[in-house]
């Protein structure tokens, strides 16, 4: 091969690399930062860009799509001194790329430990039933607190949300003897109430009972009282009639007295008429 050849082909490697060095296609989503000699020179929106080769380069591909920043789980303290462990997760977008290429060495890096800082400061202001209840309120708090920092890397904050929220296991351990203890505690109230009010519902049956027992005396004291008045009326000063109706009730008492099984021998006195007259005469008396 000729020196003539070889020199063509070198000069057409040559233009080739040139060609390929300062034709670049940026594709959508991306802006890339342009050095020249080394300092920061331009940035290339999508599209067909021309640079000067050998003497531009490019030296970082930056995306322009939001990026979500996964922030470790980490203890937090809050007010009351509850151990709880939190973690979130940022969405950036970087509408700025020199700014956060040549502003901040590792803007990842940068964030996660700012918004770990600010969650931390932000709980712990806060009692342990407030952090658990109000993750709006920290959210807001914490998308307040950063977004202005990182707006001087030219880094836009989308928003940030916690993922969650759980007390340590000390910590879950004693909420849940205390939710053990209300519970008891809310049974032992509720049995107490239940036998209060059934002890008033049996003193108020008693009560009732009493009443009604009173009022059916009362009934019989009138209807024995009408009965006698009754029987008065009829026999008079006759004595025969009254005679016979206080035997028969003697011998049916009598009776009675002998179908008990604790009555062995019953004796009638034998008179029996006389008996009776007898405790006329005393009633009369």
């Amino acid at each position: 091969m000729s020196i003539t050849t070889m020199i063509s082909i070198a000069f057409l490697f040559f233009v080739a690399v040139t060609i390929v060095k300062g034709v670049r296609i940026v594709p959508q989503g991306y802006q890339w930062i342009v050095q020249r000699l080394g300092k920061y020179h331009t940035t290339l929106t999508p599209g067909l860009s021309i640079i000067i080769p050998y003497i531009d380069d490019v030296t970082y591909k930056i995306t322009t799509k939001d990026i979500v920043l996964d922030i470790p789980s980490q203890e937090v303290i809050t007010k009351d001194n509850a151990v709880l462990l939190m973690n979130a997760v940022a969405y950036i977008n970087l509408t700025t790329p020199e700014k956060a290429v040549y502003g901040i060495e590792n803007f990842n890096w940068a964030i996660q430990n700012l918004v770990q800082t600010s969650l931390r400061s932000i709980v712990g202001e806060m009692d342990l039933d407030d952090a658990l209840s109000s993750r709006d309120h920290i959210k807001a708090k914490l998308k307040a607190s950063i977004a202005d920092d990182i707006a001087d890397w030219g880094i836009t904050l989308k928003t940030v949300e916690i993922q969650d929220i759980q007390p340590s296991s000390t910590m879950q351990a004693a909420m849940e003897a205390q939710a053990a203890a209300e519970r008891q505690r809310r049974a032992t109230v509720t049995k107490a109430d239940g036998e209060k009010q059934a002890a008033i519902l049996e003193a108020d049956g008693r009560l009732e009972a009493s009443r009604r027992d009173a009022e059916a005396q009362i009934v019989l004291a009138e209807s024995s009282q009408k009965a006698i008045s009754l029987v008065t009326s009829a026999v008079g000063d006759q004595e025969i009639p009254v005679t016979y109706l206080l035997g028969e009730q003697y011998i049916k008492a009598m009776q009675d007295m002998a179908k008990s099984n604790n009555a062995k021998t019953v004796v009638l006195p034998a008179d029996v008429l006389s008996t009776i007259r007898g405790i006329m005469g005393r009633a009369k008396s």
